[in-house]
């Protein structure tokens, strides 16, 4: 948002507000998941991204994992995935994208400890 660049900044700052303005800025740290990071336990996480992510550019998440990883406290599961071939909203061919939900739930039932 502070990069005037990018090309949905403009549009972005008309809905949540300009970070340039000291107070729009402290509302956007209080909600940032990376600035929000503190040393505690965190629970069993699955983190994605995409290469082709037009929004959320692919190292902003691996920043944030690498973040949790060095200050979390525990022993729970931090996995960090990051596919070459899908942007903002995952994979896009039909198949593709019940495989990586098919991916996100047994994650999901793993950690749940459910048995096959």
């Amino acid at each position: 948002m502070l990069d005037e660049t990018l090309p949905s900044v403009p549009g972005e700052r008309e809905e949540f507000g300009d970070p340039t303005i000291e107070e729009h800025y402290r509302s956007y740290k209080r909600f940032s998941p990376y600035d929000n990071v503190g040393t505690k336990a965190y629970p069993n996480m699955l983190i994605t991204t995409g290469v082709n992510d037009p929004r959320v550019a692919y190292w902003e998440p691996l920043k944030w994992a690498a973040r949790l990883r060095a200050a979390r406290t525990d022993d729970d599961l931090l996995l960090m995935v990051t596919r070459a071939a899908e942007g903002h909203m995952g994979a896009s061919g039909r198949h593709d994208h019940a495989e990586q939900t098919a991916f996100m739930f047994a994650f999901m039932l793993d950690r749940l400890g459910v048995q096959r």
